[in-house]
């Protein structure tokens, strides 16, 4: 059987990359097919495999794939795979739109539909100049057509959450097996029982874009005065400009460094809404606990109560009072339960239920939806309270 991975781009290791990097260990035969490819930026289990790049390489590179976003359905159809048994397509982008041969299966495993022409469109255009308004005004709902057309090219959905899942049947009316992407838990480990504890400081990590609200944090913490720490790049001068002196940013630092603070902070801040959400467990597999926005992946992965806090509004005082919350509960968060929620989410578990449902979706069997975390009646109200609001 031959196998080709198709993934959206390989501009960097990120979620997306880590989920291609257990199919490139499950099929270590299997060929990749992506938009553009900076193999400096990738893993050596990647770069192992033979990598086919569309004419996007050539003609803006990495440097300026995002530019090309109405070029990118000419470009995943420009690949041909006729020679593959079995195409998996990793998507975030338009990779599921990848032409098969009609008796080769399709597996797409949807990291999220296209954010960028459906729920979060207008944040993404608002952030563009005049002339990237004008073209995503032209294009999105042209894209948003093709988008839903390309959906049928699918044999099978995998989601890699219940929120993406939603939104599979949202857009797509299609329905999705959720199997949550891969954590490397090995890489963090608590605080050792005999150490001084963690630091005074609140953290928020990952890349800074609109949607994951670091302003917001920003903003709550210049105004009650607690520490916090910023790690990602994208921080612009206005948001820096407008922190206080207790809000301390680091741009991006190195995998060493990140554990460090996962380890020694004294609580993860997660404002913004996101299809899954690595870096909550990431913190919790290092023994700290989490605040979170009650919508999205963290109804998934962040238990009220028990491996973090939840807030219900997006607003300073809704975030203010979970903080507050967590000062006065921060010890009954047992850094071994943290850790062991954490590890339910680990790589070898993934790699084993994305495999039997590939071999069972190649067999022709149906295969029921099968959610690894089941959400509390605590966060199920949290999420409907947030719906309404």
């Amino acid at each position: 059987m031959k196998v080709a991975l198709v993934h959206y781009w390989l501009v960097g290791m990120r979620g997306g990359e880590r989920v291609l990097e257990a199919l490139c260990e499950l099929y270590p035969d299997a060929d990749i097919f992506t938009l553009v490819a900076d193999p400096a930026k990738l893993s050596p289990t990647i770069l192992k495999h033979k990598i086919h790049t569309s004419f996007l390489q050539k003609f803006g590179g990495v440097k300026h794939y995002k530019a090309m976003l109405p070029l990118m359905p000419f470009a995943i159809e420009s690949f041909d795979v006729t020679g593959y048994d079995l195409v998996i397509s990793s998507e975030a982008g338009p990779a599921k739109a990848i032409v098969t041969r009609p008796d080769a299966t399709h597996i797409c495993y949807c990291h999220s539909p296209m954010r960028y022409i459906w729920d979060l469109y207008d944040q993404y255009r608002s952030s563009m100049g005049f002339m990237g308004r004008l073209i995503m005004s032209i294009a999105a709902p042209m894209l948003r057509v093709w988008d839903v057309t390309t959906a049928s090219r699918v044999d099978h959905f995998i989601a890699n959450s219940h929120y993406v899942a939603k939104r599979i049947e949202k857009f797509y009316r299609r329905d999705a097996t959720v199997i949550n992407p891969p954590v490397d838990t090995s890489r963090f480990v608590p605080l050792a029982s005999n150490s001084d504890g963690p630091g005074d400081y609140y953290l928020c990590a990952g890349q800074i874009t609109p949607y994951k609200k670091v302003s917001l944090a920003v903003e709550t913490f210049t105004k009650s005065g607690k520490p916090l720490v910023v790690i990602g790049a994208g921080a612009d001068s206005k948001l820096k400009a407008s922190a206080g002196p207790n809000v301390q940013f680091l741009d991006s630092v190195d995998d060493k460094a990140m554990a460090h603070h996962f380890a020694h902070c004294r609580a993860l801040v997660f404002p913004g809404v996101e299809d899954f959400g690595i870096i909550p467990l990431e913190v919790m597999a290092s023994g700290r606990p989490v605040i979170a926005y009650a919508k999205g992946g963290a109804l998934e992965t962040v238990v009220d109560g028990k491996t973090g806090i939840l807030f219900k509004e997006q607003t300073v005082e809704s975030l203010m009072a979970a903080v507050e919350e967590m000062e006065t509960r921060h010890e009954s968060f047992d850094p071994a339960t943290l850790s062991a929620h954490a590890s339910s989410f680990a790589k070898p578990i993934f790699v084993e239920r994305l495999r039997r449902h590939i071999e069972d979706c190649l067999k022709g069997e149906d295969v029921p939806p099968s959610p690894v975390i089941e959400l509390k009646p605590s966060n199920v109200m949290l999420e409907k309270q947030a719906m309404r609001g």
